[in-house]
């Protein structure tokens, strides 16, 4: 199966880019089909699930989130996350955003997986994270970067309770529904 890309444009140039393509591509029965798509460029990014093991909580941030204001009242809790820079390796990038946004000091980190965020429309990948921690690694303020106008607040939640929460799709982010059903799948006995 092959592909071309036959013109690329970008339509908007910001915080992020808007590309429109004209491409051609074979199909599974042997064809080929000439196609105009969309991509919303906004680069790779990372998240981390934390477990708190003296409190036996998982550690969320909330914050507002204006592309969720139709269907939430804009404030939702997720996992720690953020934009991977340009030439950034993306486990220097989680740590760097565990003591910005949340406080905590993080030694070890395990790799869960990469995703892409919604394949029909944006290149975004995920690169998925574990990490153990107790309270005591909290120790710095957190609550995120001020030049960034950022307002984050720490949320912690014992697990018992993510798992009914969970049940009762109370989350509406898919990177920590991945993070949550990993850690059911994974770490309970």
């Amino acid at each position: 199966m092959k592909y071309q890309i036959l013109k690329e444009d970008i339509l908007f140039d910001d915080f992020f880019q808007i590309k429109k393509a004209k491409i051609t591509h074979d199909l599974f029965n042997g064809d080929t089909v000439d196609v105009e798509r969309f991509c919303f460029e906004r680069g790779d990014s990372v998240a981390i699930l934390l477990y708190e093991k003296d409190t036996d909580s998982l550690l969320f941030t909330k914050q507002f989130r204006y592309p969720t204001i139709k269907e939430t009242d804009g404030w939702i809790l997720e996992l720690t996350a953020g934009s991977i820079e340009p030439n950034e390796e993306p486990e220097h990038r989680v740590l760097k955003e565990v003591e910005e946004e949340i406080g905590y000091q993080v030694n070890n980190i395990e790799f869960i997986s990469s995703f892409f965020v919604s394949p029909g429309g944006t290149s975004e990948r995920i690169f998925l994270y574990y990490s153990e921690v107790t309270a005591s690694n909290k120790v710095f303020e957190g609550s995120g970067m001020i030049n960034e106008k950022e307002d984050i607040q720490l949320v912690k939640i014992k697990t018992q309770e993510v798992f009914d929460l969970t049940k009762k799709n109370h989350f509406q982010d898919a990177k920590t529904l991945i993070g949550i059903q990993w850690f059911m799948a994974n770490k309970i006995s």
